[in-house]
């Protein structure tokens, strides 16, 4: 199975292939990917360097164009393809079917990942991307349970990949609309989820903080309590008089123990997700994945978890607690 890592910038790509990524997944600096943070993603020159740092080492650069565009701005993701192209990236990441199409026709050699903004969750599904655009892999939506993965694998016309750890969204990607309805920008149109500029964290005199996204109250935590990046779905509400994680608590996806059955399964590719994290995250979690899939690959019969690589791995998740979401479901 391939690893696949997140960049969020010129530093954290080095360290992802040097900590033994096979592939990396990088962003520009534009709303044409969905994680359109200030300060993250790459200028021109540096998404060469980071190019030439991968193929030096025999490895692979992946830019996701993920969002969807507006028809005023289409000429925009269209550019970006050609810019995937001139520079030697392995593939392009995209979820909306115009870029695809365009992606397709233009530049037919320059291989084409479906995005999991692309929502595709059944093999109908896969079956049309394939035959209308040739995507050559797609990227599973967090919501399967291992299944629902396994029996997609059976019948995918295409090479599937899967998120192994990382940030965990409870919604269909490329249909949440929480975002914007509260802030009237969208991962999906905008390229980021609460942006910054909406977020406002407040101070009480006892330490307690508050953080608000356009004025909406999302959050309160004690003095010594950790905050994540505040999101609505990770927000406490009240639901009659109960204060509590009402959608989703703040825990970070770790699927290391089904990678024998997501091996046996034939995934193609294990993605992390990450970047907006640092370069420590990116470095840990690429070399702790990457020993368990080295050491499963020389003897899958006896392989099994190691301690250290959960310790290692529940350092760098949300909450410093991991689950395997919608991966296990008792009703299954």
């Amino acid at each position: 199975m391939q690893l696949v890592c997140p960049a969020g910038n010129l530093p954290a790509l080095q360290a992802a292939i040097d900590a033994g990524a096979d592939a990396v997944y990088a962003g520009l600096r534009d709303q044409t990917n969905a994680r359109a943070f200030p300060g993250l993603n790459f200028s021109d020159e540096e998404l060469r360097r980071g190019i030439d740092h991968a193929h030096a080492r025999g490895r692979k650069v992946y830019l996701a164009l993920n969002t969807y565009p507006d028809s005023a701005r289409l000429a925009q993701w269209f550019a970006a393809v050609d810019k995937a192209a001139g520079f030697g990236c392995d593939a392009i990441i995209a979820a909306e079917m115009a870029v695809l199409d365009y992606a397709a026709r233009t530049h037919p050699r320059l291989a084409r990942h479906l995005s999991v903004q692309g929502s595709a969750t059944t093999a109908p599904a896969l079956r049309y991307m394939h035959e209308r655009f040739g995507i050559a892999r797609a990227v599973l939506p967090r919501v399967l349970s291992i299944q629902q993965v396994e029996r997609l694998c059976e019948v995918s016309p295409v090479p599937l990949e899967v998120f192994a750890f990382g940030s965990l969204c409870i919604m269909v990607e490329g249909r949440c609309q929480l975002s914007s309805y509260v802030t009237g920008a969208s991962p999906n149109r905008h390229g980021v989820c609460s942006p910054a500029k909406f977020v406002r964290w407040d101070e009480s005199t006892d330490g307690r903080r508050s953080v608000r996204l356009n004025e909406v109250l999302i959050d309160k935590f004690e003095p010594a309590e950790p905050a994540g990046y505040p999101t609505v779905c990770k927000g406490r509400f009240d639901v009659r008089g109960e204060v509590f994680h009402a959608l989703e608590e703040p825990t970070s996806l770790n699927t290391l123990e089904l990678l024998p059955r997501l091996a046996q399964a034939g995934v193609a590719a294990l993605k992390i997700e990450g970047r907006q994290r640092g370069v420590a995250y990116v470095a840990s979690v690429t070399r702790t994945w990457r020993a368990a899939i080295d050491r499963h690959a020389a003897a899958p019969d006896t392989w099994s978890v190691q301690p250290g690589w959960q310790q290692e791995l529940s350092r760098h998740a949300e909450g410093h607690q991991t689950t395997l979401g919608p991966y296990h479901r008792h009703w299954h």
